[in-house]
């Protein structure tokens, strides 16, 4: 079993002195922060879920068209762990931070709706979410509750009311732009905040992973809790390589204290 790396104390006292020093933070998460409520990662080694399938092959616009049902064999499984899922500490903690007044906006993205789920307010999804379905044929568009049920106990997929195309969910996939006002408003307010926070991403999908580089040269500080090394941990005043449950919220009682 692999040991997850110790806090380290001197990191975790400047993040504390940074966040309390700030005006306007803005959060960004990724799939890391998930992991600890059991929904997996996409990159790790034989857990991810790149690990076994071809992320262009079934999850990019042009597979899903060419074989959705292949996409939703795929999507099931994750569907059903987002289903069951509940909000970890990291979760909580972000929570706190904007009850604190802390927190200017939360931009994730993930898919899973864990921060609405935790109490966050202001949050963008900037990879869509699984509330709302459509079709790509006649864009007739629905609430996917009426569907969920079907899917996550009999595998049924979801057909179109009007021409009986299957409908897809209002998730980002390969080959398709991010929605235009949620991916403006997340680089508006990069470029406004004096600290950007990231938890649980690997920064490695364009182009949100490009949102703390953005930050930095406008002149904010920049705070990167993460498991694993980012491609930009140099820029960052502060790394904390760590468990994301067992940091957040050491963070905010520093705060609190």
């Amino acid at each position: 079993m692999l040991r997850r790396p110790r806090l380290d104390r001197s990191q975790l006292e400047s993040a504390i002195h940074l966040l309390r020093e700030a005006h306007r933070v803005v959060v960004l998460t990724g799939a890391g922060i998930s992991t600890p409520s059991g929904i997996p990662d996409f990159r790790s080694p034989g857990t991810g879920l790149w690990s076994h399938w071809d992320p262009l092959e079934i999850a990019s616009i042009w597979g899903f068209r060419e074989k959705p049902q292949r996409f939703y064999e795929w999507i099931r499984p994750l569907a059903q762990k987002i289903v069951q899922a509940r909000p970890n500490p990291a979760h909580l903690a972000l929570v706190e931070l904007e009850r604190l007044g802390k927190l200017h906006l939360l931009i994730t993205q993930n898919i899973d709706a864990l921060h609405q789920k935790a109490g966050s307010r202001r949050v963008v999804e900037l990879h869509g979410h699984l509330r709302t379905v459509q079709c790509l044929r006649c864009r007739f568009q629905d609430a996917m509750d009426g569907y969920l049920p079907a899917f996550l106990e009999r595998g049924e997929l979801p057909v179109c009311q009007r021409c009986g195309s299957i409908l897809k969910p209002d998730v980002v996939l390969f080959g398709e732009p991010l929605p235009e006002e949620e991916i403006l408003m997340a680089q508006e307010e990069a470029l406004r905040c004096d600290l950007m926070l990231v938890v649980g991403s690997s920064l490695e999908v364009m182009p949100a992973a490009d949102l703390p580089a953005l930050a930095v040269r406008r002149g904010a500080r920049l705070i990167i809790v993460n498991l694993g090394p980012t491609p930009y941990d140099h820029l960052a005043d502060v790394v904390l390589h760590a468990d994301v449950a067992e940091a957040m919220p050491r963070i905010v009682q520093g705060l609190r204290g």
